[in-house]
């Protein structure tokens, strides 16, 4: 990995958010613990052999939890000080990037515009005003601009773990589940589910990085 990569400093509005996830890392249970750990060593792992590590993050609609895992991946690099993390989403088949989720980003800080208004958008997505943005999309997994070979693979549902048995090109895969806030969706707690459910993944996608820069 070239030594020259620099990470992008935080907000203060996302710095403090992450310091209040890590300070819920004990929050984190056992089991599920040790399956992050497992991401961890194989960053680690590919850092070592000097190579970036490459994750994509997958659900069946790459329409919520896998950005939301994507971008905290991403972020949680640039807050521990790793260069080099290259962090990817996508789906079984392709939607649109959900609303509700994006809002979600945006309420706890994420500097969010929207680059166009199709069925399915494109969101740019910053951390630091000074940065290059994500540009944020659905699409399916082995879709540009996502890698094709030498990558871990993250299924953030089940229903996309189930249905797809083979990710082809990946050298590491974990299942990863969460709840889809989508079941709140029309409902009283929609936003608070949505909340919930970010800060449940900006957790342990922290607690990921936390790991790597040990």
């Amino acid at each position: 990995m070239s030594d020259h990569i620099e990470t992008t400093p935080l907000t203060s509005a996302i710095g403090q958010f992450c310091a209040d996830r890590i300070a819920e890392f004990d929050q984190i249970p056992a089991a599920r613990q040790e399956q992050l750990l497992r991401l961890s060593q194989y960053c680690s792992r590919t850092i070592a052999a000097g190579h970036r590590p490459r994750i994509i993050v997958i659900c069946t609609h790459n329409s919520r939890r896998s950005h939301l895992g994507q971008v905290w991946l991403s972020a949680g690099a640039d807050h521990y000080g790793i260069p080099g993390v290259e962090t990817f989403s996508g789906g079984t088949e392709a939607t649109a990037f959900n609303p509700r989720a994006v809002e979600a980003l945006r309420r706890i800080g994420f500097l969010i515009e929207t680059e166009d208004f199709t069925e399915n958008p494109i969101y740019q997505i910053r951390w630091n005003d000074r940065m290059e943005p994500y540009r944020a999309f659905s699409k399916k997994y082995d879709t540009a601009p996502n890698p094709t070979e030498r990558f871990a693979a993250v299924m953030v549902c089940s229903e996309a773990d189930e249905g797809c048995p083979l990710v082809a090109g990946c050298d590491f895969r974990l299942a990863l589940p969460y709840d889809d806030p989508k079941a709140f969706d029309e409902t009283p707690q929609e936003s608070a589910k949505y909340d919930e459910r970010a800060r449940q993944i900006g957790r342990e996608m922290l607690f990921v990085m936390s790991r790597v820069a040990v």
